[in-house]
This record gives structure tokens, sequence and C-alpha cells, in this order.
């Protein structure tokens, strides 16, 4: 099936609405409320949307709708054994899932988000209300908060999203809109970075690094030894 997102030349990002039928494209401004407010309202319907992120660009589909997250696998051909993660807006919105963070991981994401470093943690019952079976591993999810204003609006809006890299799987992470001609997927909105996430877990006082990307791992450990010294 060939697949294609409407291109909005001043938007920030796009709509993907399912089935895919030749109906008009809903533009919407990045400069208006009322755009948030209408990709807002075709996420909460089930649709998917393309989205910009501090590093690249995104595939997004709300949490509240585990169909919608199935439309991502769809569009990507990802296999299912590869995990989607979580974006929220700050901290404050994971705490309201009430997970049973130790204080020194809650201390770390309040000084790390938002920005280029993303923590995978275990998943629980707080989980649930957020697509549980839908996204991470079985064991695991990825906690992703973008340093990106229209990111954070939309996730404030809309509750958490599940977002993966928008390239089809198995190719290069996408940076510029440009890439998607071949895939068929365009873009007209801006990243801040084009480099890959940095990963990790953190558990019984210890860091590990799983990804390195645009933030270094020294810089990563020398933030969660300031942090931990703290709480000595």
């Amino acid at each position: 099936m060939k697949l294609t997102l409407c291109s909005f030349s001043k938007s920030v990002f796009l709509n993907m609405p399912f089935p895919l039928c030749p109906l008009p494209c809903p533009i919407a401004s990045s400069r208006l409320t009322s755009g948030l407010l209408k990709i807002a309202g075709i996420l909460e319907e089930g649709g998917v949307c393309g989205i910009p992120t501090d590093t690249v660009y995104a595939l997004a589909a709300s949490c509240k709708n585990p169909q919608a997250i199935e439309k991502i696998y769809n569009i990507k051909d990802r296999p299912a054994e590869k995990p989607i993660c979580v974006c929220i807006s700050s901290v404050e919105q994971l705490v309201a899932a009430k997970p049973p963070f130790s204080p020194l991981l809650w201390e770390f994401m309040r000084n790390v988000y938002p920005g280029g470093i993303s923590c995978i943690v275990k998943k629980g019952d707080w989980l649930f209300q957020l697509a549980y079976d839908r996204v991470g591993t079985r064991d695991s999810i990825m906690i992703r908060v973008p340093d990106h204003t229209v990111t954070g609006h939309l996730c404030n809006i809309t509750g958490p999203l599940a977002i993966t890299s928008a390239n089809p799987s198995g190719e290069a992470d996408s940076t510029h809109h440009s890439e998607h001609k071949r895939s068929h997927i365009k873009f007209k909105f801006g990243c801040f970075m084009k480099h890959h996430l940095t990963y990790l877990t953190l558990s019984a006082g210890t860091i590990t690094i799983v990804r390195e990307g645009c933030v270094p791992a020294v810089k990563v450990c020398q933030i969660f030894e300031q942090i931990k010294s703290t709480m000595l």
C-alpha cells in the first residue's frame, strides 16, 4: 500500500488519519493554538501524526488509543519485537501516573529532562493507563521528554504519546523532510539536532549507558554522580 502524509508547508507536523482516503488535508499553523488543538483532536480520535522532536522526526499516536500505536508499526513496517517509547511533556506529567521510582531516579530525571537523554525504566501497574501492552518491551519502557516547544505543548494537550522515529524500519533516521521523498512521507517542520538519543538505565544506585548519543556518556555519568552525592 502506498502511504502518503499531506505536506503542511507552514506547519510543524502532519497528521495521517486512518483509513487512508482521498480526503482534504487539514492544515494547521504552528503559530496558532487552534492548530495544535486540531492535531490533538486527530490524535485523540486514533490518528497518527508526524511530529518534530529535538533530535529526529517522529511518528506519534496517543497512548489513550492502543490501536493507533499499531498503525505506527504498519506505517514503518516495524517488527513487533521492536519497542516504541512513551513521550511526555515533563517529569510532572509522569508523576501523575504514580510509578514507584526511587528518589534517586526521580531527581536524575528532573535534572536531565527535557533533552537528549532518555531513561529506560521498569514497567508496572502504573503503565496500564498508558497502553501497557503496546509500548516498550515486556518488562521495560523508555521515557522520552523532547526539548521541543511544539512537542511539549502537544503532550500537554493530549497526554502521553507513543513515538518512534519517522523513518521506515531499517533505514536511517529522518532529520530533513527531503529524506522522505522515496518513502512518500513528506514533512515540513524543524528539528534541533541530527543525533541519536542517549539511552540509559538506572538501578540500585548505578547507571548503565545502553546507547551513547547526543549527550556523551562522560557527561551523563558526571550529572549522575553529582546528583547522587547530594542525596547521601
